[in-house]
């Protein structure tokens, strides 16, 4: 009678395949830092390859002057520094200007904007579409502009809107020729990202996508976070479940089970997967130390716990 399932040879096949798979997909990553991360810019360039996008998240307790000056610190480093540039803490039309064209100057090529979550907006801009009609996006000569997809929605945002918002940023992109793509929020289920990839043909929508992954931090910061960015059903299953999270299998509260679960399937047809983006929460050395290892492929994946192990 003939042996059913897998061989032995094919599953190490498989095994080694994926782990190259993920080694090579975590090698095109981005990731972030503070303007208070700055000092660390000696150690991340041991980390982190030159030309890596950094991105420099606009904290609650910084303006957008330390936003821009941190920025210029990362491009001097030798990274693709992207500034988040976020609508709801700008005060105005002109100081927008004033912020892009001293990025511009110094060699910062690409910007992510995303709306922000205060209640109320500091002046002009409550939106990234108010951003984008403001002009001075277009004037600015931006090689990319990066923009927030959202897998498992946003609590203060309905889905069609979330999707009207995407097609008309797409529109502008296919306007003035400046490319745009997606990053991705974070999230706890391990399956949204695939799940919004199948809507993403149905609205039309044909960017290509970085998926937006939590570097490795404990589950109460991941849980801080999702709360201050509107995470929506998978942070609802984690906050009534804590005392048994891992009993869960759609969930994941580390990077090694959403990778995994990325590079196991297949995107959907037409959808552009082309990198992940590694959000660091304050941790920037921790992940950029935890990227450095697995785009190296030096860990082990063991499949029953959905985790890798990392080499000494």
């Amino acid at each position: 009678m003939g042996r059913s399932g897998p061989t032995p040879h094919a599953e190490l096949s498989f095994a080694a395949d994926l782990k190259e798979s993920i080694a090579r997909f975590v090698g095109s990553a981005s990731t972030e830092l503070t303007p208070a991360d700055t000092k660390h810019l000696p150690e991340l360039t041991t980390c982190l390859p030159a030309g890596t996008a950094v991105y420099v998240a606009h904290t609650p307790g910084a303006s957008l002057s330390d936003v821009v000056r941190a920025a210029l610190d990362v491009q001097r480093a030798g990274f693709m520094a992207t500034p988040h540039i976020v609508a709801r803490r700008i005060a105005n039309a002109l100081t927008l200007r004033r912020a892009l064209a001293e990025l511009r100057a110094e060699g910062v090529q690409q910007i992510l904007m995303v709306a922000g979550d205060a209640a109320q907006p500091m002046g002009e801009f409550s939106s990234t579409l108010d951003l984008l009609e403001s002009g001075a996006i277009e004037d600015a000569d931006l090689v990319r502009i990066g923009v927030a997809g959202h897998p498992e929605g946003h609590k203060a945002v309905g889905p069609m809107l979330l999707w009207k918002a995407l097609q008309a940023k797409q529109a502008f992109a296919e306007r003035t020729g400046v490319p745009m793509y997606i990053v991705t929020q974070f999230g706890f289920n391990r399956n949204a990202v695939a799940e919004w990839g199948h809507e993403l043909p149905r609205h039309d929508i044909r960017l290509p996508v970085h998926v937006g992954i939590a570097g490795p931090a404990p589950l109460s910061k991941l849980i801080h976070f999702a709360m201050q960015c509107g995470i929506g059903a998978s942070l609802r299953t984690v906050m009534h479940n804590l005392s048994s999270v891992g009993s869960f299998a759609e969930l994941a509260i580390n990077p090694d089970q959403h990778l995994l679960r990325l590079l196991e399937r297949a995107a959907p047809a037409g959808v552009r997967i082309v990198a992940p983006h590694f959000f660091a929460f304050g941790g920037c050395l921790t992940t950029a130390r935890w990227i450095k290892q697995v785009a190296a492929g030096r860990f082990d994946i063991d499949f029953q716990a959905g985790r890798f192990h990392l080499h000494d």
